[in-house]
């Protein structure tokens, strides 16, 4: 049997997705799930893009144990350092070295020949050594390289210290076939290949990240690259989920390959990284996707009801995902919540417990039924971390067919409470508006999403937002049996983020 490396790059990756930005406390949060997830290798993220992406970085590396903590670094010295000094407190740490090696990118990016290109190589795997001996080399856009040239990148950069070879289809142009080809190319055709593990790295352009990805584990690949729920640049990554379960469920085509993932973790990984990011899984989402396990047809109802397995070839438990059973009442106690809670998965301190516990009999006066998934959303929008600079006081709203909406918001800042009123093109844009006026800050909404976390009419409504905000796009969440306070909480998180991102890039720069 081989052990499959997963690495995930969801902090690093996934984060550079427009909109997905994520504070240090969220990063943090992520990763310590990543660890109960079972990923063997966590990239924290590109230290020298910004002073806040160190500090997470640095923050993972000190706080995180149970993985690899990596970071990214171009080919150039200055970024080797700053990765090695982030990654300084990790007890396990890797250094991912990159730099592009296809003609398009040679010519018109670098402007380099393929004899600079390997001396550059050559030199940043070298100093990156001067860190740590876990030394992770990615000649960029790889599946376009011309294949000889490819090789003696490979095998250069495995001289030179290099202990895992990463092979990107950065564009997500291979097919499977050609990808899985190369691999096994590079197998036969770089003398010192056995020194080094063959990861892989693949883009969904073309809707093939996973499909390659498996393609090139079937060809010899000892890593896989991805993210929690595919997300990434354009249209994202291979998603982590997909791959793990691939393996898992057709072990026949994959040699006896395995992983280390704890797949009951994997719902709850996917929902946490939906909320932090404010990317909604679709519904038709293979593996962690709402209607993944929901079967509509009589037909296959029927089939269902007789024997799982004729049209499930996935437990919905092997991946953590609960049905919408009734778990607690009003006249439930804290230590039926809490135990219910640790079934879940949470493992809360006494604080954030008793703050659960009061969300909890709020929603339980309000609801007839309080559902697994209605516990698992307040908590985790309890957890999230976040400094409050701004939270709703109170609010008012009125709307109509033959009115105009309106509505007063009060804030609280500090000890300070303001308050405003506007009419809008409808009870949200009324109390966003109300909201601009007190604030002082002007934001576009970019996106809006609502859905309800259970079936009901008194389901809580889980609002998901993307704010632009001085050319940067935040996003925000919140859920409420009433939408229109989710909405508003929702806009306010994503205020708070900005205000918290640009406050601690100025206390950086300080």
């Amino acid at each position: 049997m081989k052990r499959i490396i997963i690495f995930d790059t969801t902090l690093r990756d996934g984060e550079q997705a427009p909109g997905a930005s994520l504070s240090e406390q969220e990063k943090l949060e992520v990763a310590h799930q990543l660890v109960k997830l079972g990923v063997d290798v966590i990239e924290a993220g590109f230290p020298i893009s910004s002073p806040g992406d160190f500090d997470s970085v640095k923050k993972i590396a000190k706080d995180v144990k149970g993985a690899v903590i990596c970071g990214l670094a171009r080919s150039l010295a200055k970024d080797i350092e700053a990765a090695g000094a982030a990654l300084k407190p990790a007890k396990h740490k890797r250094i991912h070295v990159f730099l592009a090696t296809s003609k398009i990118h040679m010519k018109y990016k670098l402007k380099k020949a393929e004899s600079e290109i390997l001396k550059i190589a050559q030199s940043a795997v070298k100093y990156a050594g001067k860190f740590t001996d876990d030394i992770q080399f990615s000649p960029e856009d790889a599946s376009r390289t011309e294949p000889e040239f490819l090789f003696k990148v490979i095998e250069t950069v495995i001289k030179a210290g290099a202990t895992t070879v990463n092979i990107p289809d950065t564009v997500g142009y291979a097919q499977p076939d050609e990808f899985g080809g190369l691999i096994k190319a590079i197998h036969e055709r770089v003398p010192n290949i056995n020194k080094a593990v063959i990861a892989v790295h693949c883009h969904n352009d073309l809707g093939l990240a996973v499909a390659n990805s498996l393609a090139a584990v079937k060809n010899g690949a000892g890593q896989v690259e991805c993210t929690v729920n595919g997300i990434g640049e354009r249209a994202g990554n291979a998603a982590l989920e997909e791959i793990v379960l691939s393996l898992l469920t057709r072990k026949d085509s994959f040699k006896e390959a395995f992983t280390n993932i704890k797949t009951r973790e994997i719902y709850k990984t996917s929902r946490l990284v939906s909320k932090l990011t404010g990317f909604v899984v679709a519904p038709n989402k293979a593996i962690v996707g709402g209607n993944a396990f929901r079967h509509e047809s009589g037909i296959h109802q029927d089939g269902v009801l007789k024997k799982r397995q004729t049209y499930e070839i996935i437990s919905p438990e092997i991946v953590g995902f609960y049905g919408e059973g009734l778990v607690l009442g009003k006249h439930s106690g804290r230590h039926a919540l809490s135990e219910r809670l640790k079934q879940l998965g949470f493992s809360l301190n006494q604080e954030q417990l008793e703050q659960a516990f009061i969300r909890f009999k709020e929603l339980a006066d309000k609801k007839k039924e309080v559902f697994e998934e209605d516990l698992m959303s307040i908590v985790e929008e309890q957890m999230k971390g976040l400094p409050q600079v701004w939270s709703l006081s109170g609010l008012e709203f009125c709307g109509g067919i033959s009115v105009i909406p309106k509505a007063v918001v009060s804030l609280k800042k500090k000890n300070e409470i303001f308050k405003a009123t506007s009419d809008g093109d409808g009870p949200v844009d009324a109390c966003y508006k109300a909201i601009e006026r007190i604030i002082k800050i002007k934001a576009r909404l970019l996106d809006y999403n609502i859905q309800a976390v259970t079936k009901g009419k008194d389901a809580l409504g889980e609002v998901n937002i993307k704010l632009n905000i001085n050319k940067e796009e935040v996003s925000g969440r919140s859920a409420s049996t009433d939408i229109i306070e989710a909405s508003v909480k929702a806009y306010l998180n994503a205020v708070n983020k900005f205000l918290f991102k640009k406050r601690k890039f100025r206390q950086v720069q300080l």
